[in-house]
């Protein structure tokens, strides 16, 4: 009875894990104002957030003050790997702006928008 209870508690498990939408998990960004960031991208309800996990400049890691700070929220799932109507901020100017994304694999389009238009960044996963 053990036995059947732990595999299907491992099934379940995997089962989850193989259902988590690709665009979880840790995103680099490219250097804005001379550093970069790994975001964590989770989800947030039935949209997803990003929260700065790490920040690096030319001399490596560092103790940024935007570490935990949310980033990305309010990404909507369109399929096909694009999200759409979600809000971005930019710490080198403190702006918030519309945004969306566009995954491809291991690289993930991020557009911040000003009416029509967008200016963007392709970040790399890292894991």
């Amino acid at each position: 009875m053990l036995k059947s209870l732990l595999a299907g508690a491992a099934l379940t498990l995997a089962a989850g894990a193989a259902m988590a939408d690709p665009v979880e998990g840790t995103w680099q960004t490219e250097v804005d104002d001379g550093a970069y960031a790994y975001v964590q991208i989770v989800p947030c309800g039935t949209k997803f957030c990003g929260t700065i996990a790490r920040t690096f400049n030319a001399q490596g890691e560092y103790k940024a003050q935007t570490l935990g700070k949310q980033l990305v929220w309010d990404m909507e799932p369109q399929g096909n790997g694009a999200y759409a109507n979600g809000k971005i901020w930019r710490p080198s100017n403190d702006k918030t702006y519309k945004s969306k994304m566009l995954l491809s694999g291991d690289s993930l389009k991020v557009s911040g928008c000003v009416g029509p238009i967008c200016l963007g960044q392709n970040w790399t996963r890292v894991q």
